[in-house]
């Protein structure tokens, strides 16, 4: 059974795209790197039928580290259980995929009051991406302000990332901004490979090439 998605699929994969031009793959401990390789596997080479399993299992796993791991320990471990959960809401769908995104802005608040700057801004990144897709009140807490006004603080950490660009350009498209989009799209795509992470930059540029050829085909 499958539900039509409450809000768009957005792959929230700043996993090691986190990993940024900053934070290489290398500085992670050797369980959240793990961990952002599994996430990597599960968003694009595990089959959609399957996905809502392993992400359920992989939601256990990083809430026991968590669990584990006290104070500015566990803040990028609350950015990486944010990031799957909400990469886990936006392939499920439904009314179950907005309580999944609640529980990941809470989480991104939490590990935003222990280290703002954990894994290179991606707490700006995925805050924004969350409340640009969610729905506004009643429902949700998508607020259109609040995500540009995250969205661009992530650009100030991360000016040449392919996810800060990437998420920026998909906000512009979606509110009517082509021009700034087209020129957000192709900087995300110009952006120097993470020799580490192959696999998630291959997900992010197909998702960059596939946004690319959209705006260019409504332009």
């Amino acid at each position: 059974m499958t539900a039509k998605p409450l809000f768009l699929p957005f792959v929230v994969m700043l996993a090691l795209a986190m990993v940024s031009t900053c934070v290489g793959a290398a500085q992670l401990p050797a369980n959240l790197e793990d961990i952002a390789h599994t996430w990597a596997h599960v968003t694009y080479e595990v089959p959609p039928a399957d996905q809502d399993a392993a992400y359920q299992a992989l939601e256990a796993r990083v809430e026991r580290l968590v669990q584990a791991n006290p104070a500015d320990a566990d803040a990028d471990a609350k950015v990486w259980l944010a990031i799957i959960l909400s990469t886990h809401a936006g392939e499920h769908g439904g009314l179950g995929a907005l309580g999944m995104a609640k529980q990941a802005r809470t989480l991104l608040e939490q590990a935003q009051a222990i280290r703002p700057d954990a894994l290179d801004g991606s707490i700006y990144t995925t805050l924004g991406s969350l409340y640009d897709h969610v729905p506004g009140w009643p429902l949700g807490f998508g607020d259109k302000d609040k995500a540009r006004a995250l969205l661009l603080k992530a650009l100030q950490v991360n000016p040449d990332g392919i996810d800060s660009n990437y998420f920026y350009a998909d906000f512009l498209y979606r509110h009517g901004d082509r021009a700034g989009a087209l020129a957000a799209v192709k900087k995300a795509l110009a952006a120097a490979p993470r020799p580490d992470q192959p696999l998630a930059d291959r997900g992010r540029r197909a998702q960059a090439e596939k946004l690319l050829q959209t705006i260019q085909s409504n332009s």
